[in-house]
């Protein structure tokens, strides 16, 4: 069903720093490119918020009906420690630490990264290439590049010009950013640099004679930058100009900076329509992140193994967590704030299995198509989950409401709504109806309540009833103990 010649979508285009009506490119399809993880160590939960978010959209195009082509890269090679094509690749300094082949690396954390995801119930892309099985396109847009004049060699390794593409284009748009002040702020470092300026960046670099991972090219045996794969990727499966790039806040620059300046110059035409970034994961008041040491991984969440949450949470509770938040706004990650969700999260669930055993009525007494439309219009404000997920509260309410009785829906009325209600929680949140309450604490406080009541019938003496409460919750397989303290208990 064609539901997106309905919709009117806003999408807050990073490029314009505006919201802007959403139009494909060709009719009822989307091409969208998501630069994915660099698969070197287990992917933190920060991580899985920008992959989370950017599955969100996908569902609800999907929902649209849109025929979308969802690529999303994996970084198996070309990703230095740091921004200044300076230090070692992270996946071959990860194998040289463990003593292991870089692509038994790249296999153990791109399985991880897969386990997640699915966990998750994020939804796998279309198309998930990788950055070494695309050496030769990345070599090819060097070739152009450097035949365009937008680029040069240095002892093997080849630059990009910034500067003397900035002469006809601008370095900086997506950012802001601007090349006469970076210019003017950057400290030469004479003789420890081989690039012209401390703006151009490594489109390939020669390998060391200790750097396991390396391709021939025409300039050295090396690899590419990190910033040309997704180029090489994207214009690949989706052409020299498509709908949507995504990634997360943090890739803004240089990293998408560089991929506008690789395409324009290859394909002569901006590359993208909208750019998209999700805003990032905070704890203990600083940004989730490897480097620093300030994360939590996903699993470490799902089992209770941490030192930071009171409990462990399940994988769809925390989906719902983080859809709680715009994807553009900054999430602070608790304990408190999981737990939160976590009550949300089952009276949600609560309410759409009680809608299974609401009966018609002859007359509607709630405006369902006023729903909806609030429904789809939270959505359509750039993917605003918050908003939808308050209107599903909503509907919460009535459900209740329509379960004492005290409103009514036509049968055709009921039909919709539990269709949409489905699609809304299900599909495009992407949530999952199989999450077991943990009732631990309420079965504490009930056995709390007997030895209350054991105690009193102690006090009058009454040991009929307190034997009676002390063996058959020994039958139950709870235990009773006295002792100085008081009455404690526990369950085999």
């Amino acid at each position: 069903m064609e539901l997106y010649k309905h919709q009117n979508i806003k999408i807050y285009n990073s490029l314009s720093k505006s919201k802007e009506t959403f139009k494909s490119l060709e009719e009822g399809n989307i091409g969208m490119y998501v630069c994915g993880p660099t698969v070197y160590s287990n992917v933190h939960l920060g991580n899985v918020r920008t992959f989370m978010s950017f599955d969100l959209i996908y569902r609800y195009f999907l929902h649209l009906g849109y025929k979308v082509r969802y690529v999303r890269n994996i970084t198996d090679a070309g990703h230095l420690e740091n921004d200044a094509d300076e230090g070692e690749d992270r996946i071959s300094k990860k194998a040289r630490l463990e003593q292991l082949e870089p692509m038994e690396v790249v296999q153990q954390y791109t399985v991880d990264f897969h386990n997640i995801m699915n966990k998750m119930n994020n939804l796998p892309p279309s198309i998930e290439p990788t950055a070494t099985g695309h050496i030769i396109e990345q070599i090819e847009i060097i070739k152009t590049i450097l035949e365009k004049g937008l680029a040069y060699i240095v002892d093997g390794s080849v630059y990009f010009d910034v500067l003397k593409y900035n002469e006809t284009a601008q370095y900086g748009i997506l950012s802001g950013r601007n090349i006469e002040d970076a210019i003017h702020n950057t400290r030469t470092l004479d003789g420890q640099s081989e690039k012209k300026n401390p703006q151009d960046f490594a489109l390939w670099k020669k390998a060391k004679p200790e750097h396991i991972m390396r391709w021939p090219s025409p300039w050295s045996d090396g690899f590419p930058g990190w910033h040309l794969e997704c180029t090489a990727m994207s214009t690949k499966y989706l052409g020299s100009k498509f709908d949507i790039h995504g990634g997360g806040m943090d890739l803004k620059f240089p990293h998408h900076e560089c991929e506008i300046a690789q395409a324009k110059s290859c394909n002569q035409t901006d590359p993208v329509n909208y750019w998209m970034h999700a805003n990032m994961l905070i704890m203990n008041g600083q940004k989730m992140a490897k480097s620093t040491g300030n994360f939590i991984l996903p699993n470490d969440i799902f089992t209770g193994e941490n030192t930071i949450l009171s409990k462990a949470f399940a994988p769809s509770v925390v989906r719902f967590f983080m859809l709680q938040a715009h994807y553009r706004s900054v999430l602070d990650f608790s304990s408190e704030a999981l737990e939160a969700s976590e009550k949300g999260f089952f009276k949600l669930m609560e309410a759409v299995n009680n809608l299974t055993n609401i009966k018609a009525g002859r007359t509607s007494s709630i405006n369902i198509k006023a729903w909806e439309d609030a429904c789809y219009s939270a959505m359509n404000d750039d993917f605003n989950s918050p908003i939808l997920i308050a209107q599903l509260f909503e509907a919460v309410r009535y459900i209740n409401l329509l379960k004492l009785e005290s409103a009514t829906l036509t049968q055709e009325d009921l039909d919709r709504f539990t269709t949409l209600i489905n699609a809304f929680v299900f599909d495009v949140l992407g949530l999952e109806n199989n999450v077991k309450k943990d009732t631990s604490s309420q079965l504490g406080a009930v056995v709390e309540v007997l030895i209350k009541l054991r105690n009193e019938a102690r006090a009058n003496k009454n040991w009929a009833l307190s034997d009676q409460i002390r063996d058959e919750l020994l039958e139950k397989g709870i235990q009773l103990k006295d002792g100085k303290e008081g009455t404690t208990f526990s369950i085999n």
